[in-house]
C-alpha cells in the first residue's frame, strides 16, 4: 500500500520532470534504490565506458558494485597511484561515453545546483562525456537555488568533510563558515538551467532520501 509520504514523492516527481522536460533534461522516477539501479544499468550500451564522480547516492543504490562486476569499461580515479596516472584517469573520464553523479540539490523548478571543491565533477556535468546520470534521492529538492545552496552548506557539506577526513570548519562545527581553508569544498557553485544538448543530462529521482 503506498503511504501518503511516498504518494507525494510521486507526485512532486511528476512535476519535475515535466520542468526538466522544458529544460533539456531527461527525468525519471523510481520508487525505490532497487528499481533506480535497473533504470540506471537499463542505459548502459554494451562495452560503453564509464567514470563517475563521488558520489554517496550512487554507492547507496548499489551502482559502484553492479559496474564492478560488469564488463564495461571503468575510468576510477580512484584507483590512480600517482597525480600523472589521475590526470590521465580524469582526461578518459572526461571522454566517457557515461558519466555518474548525484546532485547536491534540485530546485523545484528543475535546476540543478551544485558545490566542487576540485571542479572534476561539476566539470563533467556541464561538458565531456556523451551521457551525465545523476541519481538523486527526493531529500534534496529545494524550493529556489538559494535555498539549495542553503541546503548544501549546511546539511550536504559538513557529513561529507567529516566521511572524507577534511578539516573544514564545517566538518567540525556541523555548519557553515563560508570558509577559504585548503580543504574548502565549496570552491566551484555550479547551477545548471538547462541541458544545450536536449536528453545528454538524465536524473533518476528516487523516492528514498540518498546521500548527504
Amino acid at each position: 500500500m503506498t503511504t501518503p509520504k511516498q504518494q507525494y514523492y510521486e507526485n512532486l516527481a511528476e512535476s519535475l520532470i515535466e520542468a526538466f522536460n522544458r529544460r533539456g533534461i531527461e527525468g525519471y522516477y523510481c520508487a525505490d534504490k532497487a528499481d533506480a539501479l535497473t533504470t540506471a544499468l537499463r542505459f548502459l550500451t554494451p562495452g560503453c565506458s564509464i567514470s563517475w564522480g563521488g558520489s554517496v547516492s550512487c554507492t547507496e543504490i548499489g551502482l559502484f558494485e553492479a559496474l564492478k562486476n560488469s564488463d564495461f569499461v571503468l575510468h576510477d580515479r580512484a584507483v590512480a597511484k600517482t597525480p600523472e596516472e589521475q590526470r590521465e584517469l580524469y582526461a578518459k573520464a572526461v571522454m566517457s561515453d557515461y558519466y555518474f553523479m548525484s546532485s547536491n540539490a534540485v530546485t523545484l523548478d528543475g535546476e540543478l545546483v551544485n558545490i566542487d571543491g576540485n571542479g572534476n565533477r561539476v566539470a563533467c556535468l556541464i561538458t565531456g562525456p556523451k551521457n551525465v546520470i545523476l541519481i538523486v534521492g527526493m531529500n534534496k529538492i529545494v524550493p529556489d537555488v538559494n535555498s539549495a545552496f542553503d541546503r548544501i552548506r549546511n546539511m550536504a557539506a559538513p557529513p561529507n568533510g567529516v566521511r572524507l577526513g577534511l578539516n573544514t570548519p564545517c566538518s567540525k562545527y556541523g555548519k557553515c563558515h563560508d570558509c577559504y581553508s585548503p580543504d574548502c569544498m565549496c570552491c566551484e557553485l555550479v547551477v545548471t538551467r538547462k541541458s544545450r544538448i536536449p536528453g545528454r543530462i538524465k536524473v533518476i529521482l528516487v523516492g528514498e532520501e540518498l546521500g548527504y
